[in-house]
């Protein structure tokens, strides 16, 4: 199956009257879970859209808007989280930690001035420039949070469901642009998969009703920066990752029952980084991006299937595929991006296999946009962008500047021939998706934002610390 690159609004649209199996020919797209292929185009089932490469089949969300333009709702999220929303149907899912009986403000505290965004954001660590050294965790937590899903209808915005999957104070703390709460929720229209990390794994199904959960116990952070890795659920198997700086693992687990599947042990340390399903030549399987190396298990076995390593220290970017390639990157004391050709079997590592190099401009936090026959990514958490050729590696153009968005957490998102990219500072910057770089608009909300977009239909959502966004015209 050969990737037909850029598929205009006129294909996505004829696509919403086809089946969803020929509209994946169409696109080449074989990163797939279980999820799309029942799905309708309005569906958002996972972190990264319904092909994990950051991009919406169909789709007319705004290009523009405001606090006073184009918000069709918007609503108070209790409690902390960075968590994307996953969404199907009519129904939105969204995860945070929420304090349990949280300490009163004094009157002195509440007469101090509010805290800066830069204060807020952090200067060190995920927030520094180019992803910095930064600072450490804090220090032992002593707050008691509520880990909740929330179920949302995405139309109105009113609250049909909240579960709490448990109580407890956290082993640690987190980095200051952390949370207890990063990771987001994943369906496939009958089960809603809830992940909290050291806090839990639970299965719900679209009723609220819990179907099972399962404590993996606690998981020691690289200098207590917390969690964030998301589940990835393919048919029947969910696959959680376990990389931590004592025992790693990733795990596939039955969804249906939480019964584990297979373990497989990981020679890495802490990592956020988020599982990708792909299949080729017949073959499903699971790939990771990793420090020591990037990884793709058979999902049936978890065998080892090939590796390659080459990436920088704490490569947190999700890698993104097409039916060629998968790409890499990272971007920590160091720049990394390349293509590993599938198709490859044991150490790749400066093999044939590796198609092409980039060693400037990558990203530390945020995943790369693979989306209208070009690859996006982003430099550090700054605001500059870099698009080049998936095939060769050739930039359309390398390291420009974005003005407005302070710069990124959030991984960019693909729909209708746009590119947007949502700033931690509130404002999110549309481009379109050619290969010269042009501004359609820079939009501001009145918070920070740090978790991804979601796009449904022709609607945007858009979770910012305290709030979530619907934007529509």
């Amino acid at each position: 199956m050969r990737q037909i690159p850029g598929p205009g609004l006129d294909t996505l649209n004829h696509m919403n009257k086809l089946p969803i199996t020929r509209c994946l020919s169409i696109l080449g797209v074989i990163s797939v879970t279980a999820s799309i292929y029942a799905a309708d185009s309005t569906n958002w089932p996972q972190w990264r859209g319904p092909t994990a490469n950051g991009y919406a089949l169909a789709g007319n969300p705004p290009v523009e808007w405001s606090e006073t333009r184009n918000v069709k709702w918007k609503k108070d999220i209790p409690g902390e989280g960075h968590s994307t929303p996953v969404i199907w149907g009519d129904r939105l899912f969204l995860l945070s930690a929420v304090p349990v009986n949280p300490p009163q403000v004094s009157i002195e505290q509440a007469d101090q001035p509010p805290a800066s965004q830069e204060q807020r954001r952090g200067r060190g660590g995920f927030g520094g420039r180019g992803g910095g050294r930064g600072g450490r965790g804090g220090g032992a937590p002593t707050q008691e949070y509520a880990f909740t899903t929330f179920c949302i209808n995405k139309n109105t915005g009113e609250t049909i469901w909240t579960r709490e999957g448990g109580k407890e104070v956290p082993h640690e703390g987190h980095h200051p642009t952390n949370t207890y709460s990063s990771a987001s929720a994943t369906t496939d229209g009958e089960h809603v998969i809830s992940f909290f990390g050291s806090r839990g794994l639970y299965c719900y199904d679209m009723d609220g009703n819990e179907i099972w959960n399962k404590d993996l116990g606690n998981m020691p952070s690289r200098n207590g920066f917390g969690e964030g890795a998301s589940p990835t659920l393919h048919g029947n198997t969910l696959i959680v990752l376990w990389d931590n700086e004592s025992d790693s693992f990733v795990y596939a687990l039955d969804k249906r029952t939480g019964k584990e599947l297979w373990k497989q042990r990981r020679d890495e340390k802490t990592g956020w980084t988020t599982p990708y399903v792909l299949t080729h030549e017949g073959v499903t399987q699971v790939v990771i991006n990793a420090t020591n190396k990037v990884r793709s298990y058979h999902l049936e076995t978890g065998e080892i299937i090939w590796e390659c390593g080459g990436q920088t220290t704490n490569a947190i970017p999700s890698v993104v595929a097409d039916a060629e390639n998968v790409y890499a990157v990272s971007g920590y004391r160091g720049n990394m991006a390349m293509a590993i050709a599938l198709g490859g079997e044991g150490d790749l590592t400066g093999s044939k296999s590796i198609k092409w190099e980039i060693t400037r401009g990558t990203p530390y936090v945020p995943s790369p946009l693979l989306y209208d026959g070009k690859l996006w990514f982003t430099q550090g958490n700054n605001a500059v962008i870099t698009c080049v050729d998936p095939k060769t590696g050739e930039p359309f153009y390398s390291q420009e500047r974005l003005q407005g968005p302070s710069g990124f957490y959030a991984s960019p998102l693909g729909v209708a021939k746009r590119v947007y990219l949502a700033g931690r500072n509130g404002k999110t910057i549309v481009i379109d998706s050619s290969g010269k770089l042009n501004v359609l608009a820079v939009n501001e909300l009145g918070d920070d934002i740090d978790a991804s977009p979601a796009v449904s239909g022709d609607t945007l959502f858009i979770r910012s610390h305290h709030h979530l966004y619907c934007i529509a015209e």
